[in-house]
């Protein structure tokens, strides 16, 4: 009997996931390198990053609607899916999570976050916050730090680059700004 009580503590079953504790899990939650901007995203995209991998946890219906070119659509329900876990925990991956707002991502994020994914992020502000930055950019005054003048180019070109939109000057020397939305082609879902 023993020798078999012995013998017990030896045996490890790996059916339950790796988890990190809580505390652990609070310290990372209060941290804010958790974020990246919609800037660093749309930098990231423009780019080409290869090691960017967004994550849209909206549902189906709302991905459809209006998605960031090349995310991948696995609404937060369906994140513990077998086959969609393969998608995290890749070294040199950066995945960013993408919603509405915050809250879906941040809740993706400490899921993945407390089964000891690394390498994962969340797109502050989510799509509403992409809309005001990238979308439709708000010129700062004319006495603003050149660093606001240099970011508002920056999202400006983003802006043309995201819509197609064509700047024009008008007779008193305003830029305006003449969208064209593009056919949304279809992403595929999935991987190899």
């Amino acid at each position: 009997m023993l020798v078999l009580a012995v013998g017990t503590l030896f045996l490890t079953t790996d059916d339950e996931p790796k988890q990190i504790a809580p505390e652990e899990l609070l310290q990372q939650i209060i941290q804010p390198t958790r974020y990246v901007t919609t800037d660093q995203v749309a930098k990231m995209i423009i780019q080409g990053d290869p090691s960017l991998l967004m994550v849209d946890v909206r549902s189906a219906d709302e991905y459809d609607e209006y998605a960031l070119p090349g995310s991948v659509n696995i609404p937060l329900e369906e994140l513990l899916n077998e086959g969609n876990m393969g998608y995290f925990g890749v070294p040199g991956v950066k995945v960013v999570f993408i919603s509405n707002d915050d809250i879906r991502a941040d809740q993706t994020w400490v899921l993945t976050k407390r089964l000891g994914v690394d390498g994962t992020y969340v797109m502050k502000g989510g799509l509403n916050c992409w809309m005001q930055t990238i979308i439709e950019p708000s010129q700062p005054d004319a006495d603003a730090p050149s660093v606001d003048h240099a970011l508002y180019a920056f999202r400006k070109g983003a802006q043309i680059y995201f819509t197609g939109a064509e700047s024009a000057t008008t007779d008193d020397g305003n830029v305006e700004v003449q969208v064209r939305r593009r056919e949304k082609t279809n992403v595929a879902a999935g991987g190899c």
